[in-house]
């Protein structure tokens, strides 16, 4: 696949990003396009390397390495360096329903199983993935593609994130009448409020809905089944149904001081923020705003440099990032994180670039760990107190933090964002379905099958496996829409 002798030939080179000097000072998208030669190149490092590890989804020591939705990444790579677009747009469509979206938003685990990575720099495959899908548009090859007949059958698909529009987008192609259901007023779930405009636009949604609808999905925003459309009402308008609602409960820090003003979720942060900037531009003032604040986010992932990236914009006072992990090395340790394994290792992400290009260094403090909030008179937070730690393994071999004496520290905060990830689906409406959970609140339906207790009811995404990534809501979309296909059909046409 790709040139034979490409990755000797070439450097990896990722889609380019505009000055964080700049860009913290809009909205707009971060990055730059490469030009469709630079991609070819990229293209062209993909190597006849026999079994692409690449496009195998698997988890390996808690992480994902592959594409969980197996994606035909030597295919396209190689169509992309002999100039065959629009036959790798369609190649790049046959796995994954929405390639702009994993080509934006996701961490890559595909790269991270990269053969070529074993000592190279690995393929940029999601650069190539994104280019794909986004001269795919620019040229007008991505148009509806309504199904030639209509089953009659009926299916109710409950959260339009990405398992549910995966869901909806595979019902929908095997002929069956499809209704998404949205509790929010805009389509999209967290590819729309968790994700911020500058990281994945609204715009980059919306495109892909509209074609979703000219094909014939139904979109039914504001409307939360059990509330404003009872549940019974499923049952007797609908011969199937996909929950899809995703893992919603914020995972919370439980330390003195909770409860003072100024101490937020990240996501409701970021939410606020997007739904703001879409209604007015931020001039309504509805959201959380971090301007002329002391600001720490607490936890070192995806969310946590969202937030700083939206602080920046705010033109906050001070930005600090705790992260409860020591700082990571370079490069993959081999003994401790061997290949194919997702690497562990050290990056700076556009957030962190942001964050220097306002305050001078990079904004995290590593091994950290918040022991409580201090606030004034009026329960205005003031400060953070925290710790260091280091990280053990007990007689159990169990992996505990243990505080280092005398690295206690108080810092100034006015604004405290909690971006450690969701504990779980909302119960409420799981409970008025009548299906049953785990012992960690997920739905117990079994992967692959996807099956509830419940009759005619399926459960995908995040909501069934617990917090993950967009590539696996993707994954899960798609085959509960094959089950469910399965059951209404008695066979199914789909994969």
């Amino acid at each position: 696949m790709g040139k034979a002798t490409g990755f000797m030939e070439y450097s990896r080179q990722t889609i380019k990003e505009r000055d964080p000097a700049v860009r913290k000072k809009d909205w707009s998208d971060y990055t730059i396009p490469l030009s469709d030669e630079e991609v070819r190149k990229q293209g062209a490092r993909c190597m006849d390397c026999g079994v692409p590890t690449c496009q195998s989804g698997m988890e390996l020591e808690g992480a994902t390495t592959g594409c969980p939705v197996y994606h035909l990444i030597p295919e396209w790579n190689d169509l992309v360096y002999r100039g065959q677009w629009k036959e790798a747009l369609r190649r790049e469509h046959v796995m994954n329903n929405f390639p702009e979206f994993t080509g934006m938003a996701c961490p890559a685990p595909c790269e991270g199983a990269c053969v070529l990575g074993i000592n190279e720099p690995p393929v940029a495959i999601r650069t190539v993935e994104r280019s794909i899908i986004e001269k795919g548009f620019a040229e007008g090859w991505v148009v509806p593609e309504p199904p030639l007949s209509r089953t009659g059958k009926k299916v109710a698909v409950i959260g339009s994130g990405p398992a549910g529009l995966a869901a909806a987008a595979q019902l929908n192609k095997a002929g069956h009448l499809v209704t998404v259901f949205e509790r929010s007023d805009r389509v999209g779930g967290l590819l729309t409020y968790g994700i911020p405009e500058m990281k994945l636009s609204y715009d980059v949604v919306l495109r892909r809905v509209k074609i979703l609808e000219q094909e014939g999905i139904t979109f039914i925003t504001n409307t939360e089944v059990g509330k404003d459309y009872p549940v019974s009402a499923l049952r007797s308008d609908f011969d199937a149904v996909i929950m899809c609602t995703g893992a919603a409960v914020h995972r919370d820090i439980v330390v003195e001081g909770r409860e003072l003003k100024g101490v937020h979720y990240a996501m409701d942060f970021l939410r606020a923020n997007t739904k703001s900037l879409l209604d007015s531009n931020l001039t309504d003032g509805n959201y959380i705003s971090a301007e002329g604040k002391n600001v720490i986010v607490i936890g070192g992932g995806d969310t946590g440099t969202d937030c700083l990236a939206t602080s920046v914009r705010h033109n906050c006072k001070s930005l600090v990032q705790f992260d409860v992990y020591d700082k990571k090395g370079a490069l993959r340790d081999d003994l401790g994180n061997p290949w194919p394994q997702y690497p562990r290792i050290h990056r700076v992400e556009y957030g962190q670039k942001e964050a220097a290009a306002a305050f001078g260094e990079d904004p995290r403090a590593f091994a950290v760990m918040t022991k409580k909030f201090v606030g004034d008179e009026n329960g205005q937070l003031t400060e953070v107190h925290t710790v260091n730690v280091k990280l053990k393994i007990d007689e159990s071999g169990n992996r505990i933090r243990e505080e280092i004496p005398g690295t206690e520290k108080v810092w100034k905060a006015d604004l405290v964002l909690i971006a450690i990830g969701f504990s779980g689906p909302d119960q409420k409406f799981i409970e008025q379905m009548e299906v049953e959970t785990r012992a960690n609140s997920t739905v117990d339906a079994e992967y692959g099958k996807y099956k509830t207790n419940v009759e005619g009811v399926f459960a995908a995404g995040d909501m069934r496996r617990g917090q993950s990534l967009i590539v696996w809501a993707i994954n899960e979309g798609r085959e509960a829409a094959r089950e469910c296909d399965r059951y209404l059909m008695e066979s199914t046409v789909l994969p």
